[in-house]
């Protein structure tokens, strides 16, 4: 994020998890975690169950009765609207841009709030891990309007001046200590929404951020530990109004960054199993087809872990809180001549194995 006047690679398999379903005949079929789908990005995989067949004599024989299925660990958890008037419902991807599983009607017990759904922790992960695996409850997603993939937060923590080569194309030295500060979750706008300008401001800015969705209650969480208090990762631009960022409101960064829309996140949640290092993601921007940033998470001065244990130090952090951590070089604050946000603009934001978002600029 901007200053203001002066911000061995492994993918997971499925690991059994709990037993379903009777022993299946010879040859049995069993579910084995993920394989690549065409059209995956570098690095990214698909969450499609590959099946594989077995013909062993030991597999004809095994036991009386039941086979551990083996879950997917990795999804990609999202919000929807599906066709008709109901509401906000959670889904799954089945792959980055494929169709949907719907959570909801596969596990109507669960809540339809996402915060709510990861405050009941391993028990809903394990219920979607079930719905994934299981074929069935897809949707088109040509059919759906995909919505912010957590619209509710407790809290949205922002850390600004947290990439080395942003701190040096605004020429400032790189902190020593976290510099944090915070959007409301009013702020929030799904993937695809449009970016409400306001009248307010002449001067709104685009800063694309990886951010770090919290599944763990957690107080003074030490940083080897820290990992174990989030649940996956998600794409974010976090909108600012450099006028009232950097020269209004006595310099206080909150209403320059706080405007209603101004933090578009999605597409999706996708769990930290999913993600081969989170620290080594291409992260990009563009304005209108043209390329603004273009950076790796590699340039985070505090990496995740660092983060989660410094902002638990002041306050408690609860499922469903969303990290932003900084943006790379690029903003329009900063270019010569500066160059700003207008209303029919369209901005992307892209984060590698994580997916991208795109919003008009009304």
């Amino acid at each position: 994020m901007a200053a203001g006047g002066a911000g061995p690679r492994t993918f997971a398999s499925g690991e059994p998890t709990e037993n379903h379903g009777s022993a299946p005949p010879s040859p049995a079929l069993l579910l084995v975690g993920l394989r690549r789908g065409a059209g995956t990005p570098r690095g990214g995989v698909s969450l499609r169950p590959r099946a594989v067949v077995t013909s062993s004599p030991r597999a004809s024989r095994m036991a009386p009765a039941r086979l551990p299925a083996a879950l997917p660990r990795a999804m990609r958890l999202l919000r929807f609207q599906g066709p008709g008037a109901g509401g906000p419902r959670l889904g799954l991807e089945e792959e980055e841009g494929g169709d949907l599983v719907d959570l909801s009607e596969a596990e109507p017990a669960l809540p339809r709030s996402m915060r709510a759904f990861l405050e009941s922790g391993e028990h809903g992960l394990a219920a979607a891990r079930r719905a994934l695996a299981s074929g069935r409850h897809r949707l088109p997603r040509a059919g759906v309007r995909l919505l912010a993939p957590i619209d509710d937060p407790e809290k949205v923590i922002c850390v600004g001046l947290n990439y080395r080569d942003h701190c040096l194309e605004q020429d400032v030295k790189v902190p020593k200590e976290p510099l944090i500060f915070s959007k409301f979750p009013s702020a929030i706008a799904g993937p695809f929404d449009d970016i409400v300008h306001p009248a307010e401001s002449s001067e709104v800015d685009w800063e694309v951020e990886l951010a770090a969705i919290v599944g763990k209650t957690g107080r003074h969480i030490q940083e080897s530990a820290a990992l174990e208090h989030i649940v996956g990762f998600t794409v974010a631009n976090d909108v600012s109004a450099r006028d009232w960022q950097m020269r209004r409101n006595g310099r206080q960064w909150l209403l320059g960054k706080t405007f209603d829309t101004f933090c578009p996140l999605g597409p999706a949640i996708v769990t930290k199993d999913s993600v081969t290092d989170v620290h080594n993601l291409q992260i990009r921007c563009s304005v209108n087809g043209q390329l603004m940033q273009s950076s790796s998470t590699n340039q985070l001065v505090f990496r995740v872990p660092q983060l989660i244990a410094w902002v638990s130090r002041f306050v408690t952090l609860r499922p469903g809180d969303v990290l932003l951590t900084g943006t790379p070089p690029g903003v329009g604050v900063f270019r010569k001549p500066p160059v700003f946000l207008k209303r029919g603009d369209e901005v992307q934001c892209e984060i590698e194995e994580l997916g991208t978002i795109c919003n008009k600029v009304v």
